[in-house]
């Protein structure tokens, strides 16, 4: 099977998560800078979930880049990723009607280790049907280090979300700019598959 439908999917899907969380932002009561800083701290946590589900657009369009064909395990572990990935909308606006209390705070670490396992799971389904690619593997090797690190921080915040939320948003971030800043080995791997 062409791997065509599964990345138009994928990127509906995405594309439908991030209008789902642009839609939770509530309009200020009132044209002051007063009401404006009222939600500055809901916008600032859209953004960073806006990231994040772009850091998964990024890299998963990186990985089907190479991906020759599709397997009935690859469309499943993709549906899990996307799963996780849906519910990132929920724990925002729970994160947010709750003024960042300790346990949706917590949870938004969960959620983005579970994210995280998903998105292992899809390298690895993809790895078993592509045992030949050298040019796959290359690039799951290299997000798979950031993953592992992403992962440790992630089990790391959720219970120091409870000792203070500000230290753990902060551990979220450095996840997101690790991810942003783009690798080399990737843009080379895919750029020389591309020619």
């Amino acid at each position: 099977m062409g791997k065509t439908r599964l990345e138009a999917f994928s990127d509906g899907v995405l594309a439908i998560i991030i209008t789902i969380m642009v839609l939770e932002l509530k309009i200020p009561e009132g044209a002051s800078m007063q009401a404006l800083k009222h939600v500055l701290p809901v916008f600032l946590t859209y953004a960073l979930s806006f990231i994040y589900i772009g850091i998964y657009w990024n890299n998963h369009h990186h990985l089907m880049h190479l991906v020759k064909h599709i397997s009935a395990g690859i469309m499943w572990a993709n549906l899990n990723l996307l799963f996780w990935l849906s519910l990132i909308p929920f724990v925002t606006g729970w994160m947010d009607e709750n003024h960042f209390e300790p346990l949706p705070v917590a949870l938004y670490g969960i959620l983005l280790a579970i994210c995280g396992i998903a998105y292992t799971i899809l390298q690895v389904t993809i790895d078993k049907c592509h045992k030949s690619e050298g040019a796959l593997k290359q690039i799951m090797m290299a997000q798979r280090r950031k993953g592992i690190i992403s992962f440790i921080i992630y089990i790391a915040a959720a219970p120091l979300a409870y000792i203070n939320t500000i230290i753990a948003g902060s551990l979220f971030v450095a996840v997101a700019i690790m991810w942003i800043i783009p690798d080399k080995k990737i843009e080379r791997v895919t750029t020389t598959e591309s020619e």
